[in-house]
């Protein structure tokens, strides 16, 4: 827990030094939020205010961009020479990449922040409870968690950190076909299957429906499962490719 933790600040005040891929994960987000807000709300009919809708989607972008860093990260470590001085010192595989992904939960926690104050600014207005906000935070925990874990397992695949920003990219695009920014039934019917069944639209629909104080049904349900199932393979995934790649 003591490497973990001393780890972990060396993230944070890596992601610090990093001013431009800070600044990009943290911008970004609420960047696209307005442009779907401004630009795309007024032409899509989901029932409600668009700027209520869209922001559950946006919060998971957020997570994957945080998580895109993690990968990065932990591929120039492995470039780097870094691993070796660590193991060196007796430091084991799982402190140096909770150090990762700790610094992960960190910047999400962050950008999650900034877009929610953006969004109250632009007319969000939900009508959780608190235990509906504490169901809400805990579980996009729970799903940054998730991919952080599955970001360092795709940063030891890549041999390059240029080769695992691009591997992240399909973690990024998830919210797109999904209800992230618009219902599913307005998608052509050939791409429901994916989009009602990928991990990431329990997630959203969970988050929505705590939000705005409404029915999540088995939502919620569906989404631990999903990001436990995440969680579990990032880990054995990450542990199995350090032990390869340190040998």
């Amino acid at each position: 827990m003591s490497d973990a933790l001393t780890l972990i600040g060396r993230g944070i005040r890596l992601s610090r030094r990093n001013t431009d891929a800070l600044i990009t994960a943290l911008a970004l987000p609420i960047m696209l939020m307005l442009i779907f807000v401004y630009f795309f709300g007024g032409a899509i009919d989901t029932g409600t205010r668009y700027v209520t809708y869209v922001v559950p989607g946006v919060l998971l972008l957020c997570a994957g961009f945080g998580a895109a860093g993690t990968a990065v990260r932990v591929s120039d470590d492995m470039k780097g020479g870094i691993i070796d001085r660590l193991r060196s010192l007796d430091v084991g595989a799982v402190p140096i990449l909770a150090g990762h992904v700790g610094a992960s939960l960190a910047r999400n926690l962050m950008s999650t922040g900034l877009v929610l104050g953006v969004a109250f600014l632009i007319g969000f207005r939900p009508a959780a409870s608190a235990a509906g906000w504490l169901a809400a935070l805990g579980l996009l925990f729970a799903f940054i968690l998730a991919i952080s874990w599955l970001s360092a397992a795709i940063g030891l695949v890549a041999r390059t950190p240029e080769a695992a920003g691009g591997f992240t990219f399909f973690m990024m695009f998830l919210p797109y076909p999904s209800s992230a920014f618009v219902p599913i039934d307005t998608m052509p019917s050939w791409l429901h299957g994916f989009a009602d069944h990928q991990p990431v639209t329990p997630v959203i629909e969970s988050l929505r429906a705590l939000l705005l104080g409404r029915p999540a049904g088995d939502a919620p349900w569906i989404a631990l499962a999903w990001c436990a199932g995440l969680l579990a393979l990032g880990i054995a995934v990450s542990g199995t490719l350090f032990r390869v790649r340190t040998r």
